[in-house]
């Protein structure tokens, strides 16, 4: 039977604002933004966006990976840490907070670990945080080696060797590159590392109880940073032969998951997992340096022993094996001032500090208006009559969307653009600046955050992306076109799908595409609009029987999905479709 785990905490609501509150009062070079409950960001004391003339580099996730992220906060690593709640992605507003309290004229990199939650909220932060001007560049890291190459879009978790992502691009910002060459250096070091994780016990959240998924004796190869079931259950062998399968997992030729092959130079990062004594870990460590140099053919040349990412009191580590060479172990080798970095801390302890206030948005200091016009240009009258029969037409067909979504989801596809539908007819009426597109795009992203989830999320990145890229009071249907790529792009970018992974991708790809080739050949704008909408429904038609590559539907049989089309792509050609027909017949009558 469960039982109620112990923990020296006050409020399980409070767990993450309090931690945050001790790490700023223990080291002189952190501090946090006055932002709780909702915003959860450490920063570097020494940071001010008006002055600093370098790259900044900013992390985050879920919390309970203590030290990760927070503890990495410092000179030659991260100016800022993003805090979700435990387990949870930080929400869009607290990555954005973080953007506009450290960066610069140099801009920013995010190192992001492969999460859906955490590539969607950091992905869309990025998005307005270019809106406003700022430079934002992202790179993901997932470093698992535990699982066999997934179906789909889902990808390799991020792990423990994101630490030493954070350290390479820390540095590399630090010695003063620009954002393009930071995120080289950031990516290249993420394709070099492997880590694979294996536990003596499962992580209790604050307030609940203690699981007994394992048993007396038993140990879990392969599992998540968050809890999730691992590869396999197995009794406790000798530490010897647990080393000896993580390091055949993570070296396999046949996974090909890191490219490292004998005689070549590595890094190992032994990690504690929350609740392992630093002799296990130096055991562990020990062991896993002999094996790879007589073993392996390997040469070792450097060594991290410690907590750096763990799972609250999970029991267990994970060991992280990386390609060496001169200039990946120059950034390693760099000074740096964060706290949880094997190095140490220089500085006593900081007189008493108060909250830095939170940054203001660069748009509100613009003053820029969304309201809606009095009198409309013929742009705005057309914009006006292609949103509202967009909206309308999703609104009418509801019932069918949650119909096709209870075969391949849970059923609520046609409530949530309902949900995003209704407030954009409602803002259409007072807060859209119609006559300035790019901005009307930008609003109607907006309009659509109260659907929440995923979707909610996705149509933002499309409107927030197809914004920036409109300029200009008299937008030819040529920048219409390679704005709506635009959005299309980082909906692929952020979301990680692309054409045949039944999304609403495959209604927007093929509609982009005859857009284009048919205002390529000359073709009236007009006309090329409606042709592109019939490209965009038999787009969605076609995700009938296609194998579901992303979402829930990705665990549903091909066989059920045959004569189910994608509600998300017919949700797209249903909207598309209406407002092409809108402009057709506006144009008509004028």
């Amino acid at each position: 039977m469960a039982s109620q785990a112990k923990k020296l905490i006050n409020d399980p609501d409070d767990v993450v604002t309090e931690f945050i509150e001790g790490l700023v009062e223990t080291y002189p070079n952190l501090q946090y933004l006055d932002g709780f409950p909702e915003v959860k960001v450490v920063l570097r004391a020494d940071i001010s966006p008006a002055t600093y003339d370098k790259v900044v580099v900013i992390s985050g996730g879920g919390s309970g990976h203590e030290p990760a992220h927070a503890g990495f906060v410092g000179e030659g690593m991260l100016a800022a840490a993003i805090c979700g709640d435990v387990f949870a992605s930080p929400p869009v507003d607290a990555v954005l907070a973080g953007i506009r309290a450290v960066t610069g004229p140099m801009g920013c990199l995010l190192i992001v670990k492969n999460y859906t939650g955490d590539r969607l909220n950091f992905g869309l932060a990025a998005e307005l945080a270019k809106s406003e001007g700022y430079m934002v560049e992202m790179v993901i890291v997932g470093d698992d080696c535990a699982l066999p190459p997934p179906r789909g879009i889902v990808g390799r978790r991020g792990l423990a060797g994101t630490i030493l992502v954070h350290k390479v691009a820390g540095a590399a910002a630090a010695a003063g590159l620009s954002l393009k060459d930071v995120a080289a250096e950031a990516k290249r070091a993420s394709e070099m590392i492997g880590t694979m994780g294996v536990a003596l016990s499962v992580c209790t959240l604050p307030g609940q109880a203690t699981s007994n998924r394992l048993g007396p004796g038993k140990m879990e190869l392969g599992l998540g940073i968050h809890g999730e079931p691992g590869v396999a259950v197995a009794d406790i062998p000798p530490v010897d032969m647990v080393i000896s399968h993580v390091l055949t997992k993570i070296l396999s030729p046949e996974s090909n998951y890191v490219p490292i092959s004998r005689g070549n130079r590595v890094i190992i990062m032994t990690n504690g997992l929350g609740a392992t004594p630093i002799m296990e870990l130096m055991i562990a460590s020990g062991k896993t340096v002999t094996k790879l140099q007589l073993e392996h053919g390997l040469a070792v040349d450097r060594v991290y022993v410690g907590s750096f990412m763990t799972s609250l009191d999970m029991a267990g580590f994970s060991i992280t094996i990386m390609k060496a060479d001169e200039s990946i172990l120059q950034r390693l080798d760099a000074a740096t001032k964060a706290p949880a970095w094997p190095v140490g801390v220089n500085g006593n302890r900081p007189t008493p500090k108060f909250p830095v206030p939170m940054p203001p948005s660069s748009l509100k200091a613009m003053n820029v208006s969304s309201s809606r016009p009095r009198e409309l240009s013929k742009q705005g009258l057309l914009l006006e009559a292609a949103i509202e029969a967009a909206a309308k037409a999703v609104i009418d067909i509801k019932d069918q969307l949650n119909e096709w979504d209870g075969k391949a989801g849970d059923a609520d596809c046609g409530s949530t653009l309902f949900k995003g539908a209704t407030a954009i007819l409602e803002d259409l009426k007072n807060h859209y600046p119609l006559n300035d597109a790019a901005e009307t795009v930008n609003e109607v992203g907006t309009s659509m955050r109260v659907m929440g989830g995923t979707s909610g999320i996705i149509y933002n990145i499309f409107s927030k992306a197809v914004s920036a890229k409109l300029k200009g009071s008299a937008i030819s249907p040529k920048q219409w076109a390679e704005a709506f790529e635009a959005g299309i792009n980082a909906i692929s970018k952020y979301g990680g799908a692309s054409a045949g992974y039944r999304t609403m991708l495959d209604a927007l790809i093929p509609a982009s595409r005859v857009l284009h080739e048919k205002l390529d050949a000359g073709v009236d704008p007009v006309t090329a609009f409606v042709l592109s909408s019939d490209a965009a429904l038999a787009g969605a038609e076609s995700t009938k029987g296609m194998q579901a590559q992303a979402g829930r539907a990705s665990y549903i049989s091909e066989a059920n999905l045959q004569s189910v089309p994608d509600p998300g792509a017919m949700a797209v050609a249903s909207w598309y479709r209406a407002a092409a027909s809108a402009v057709k017949e506006r144009m008509s009558a004028s």
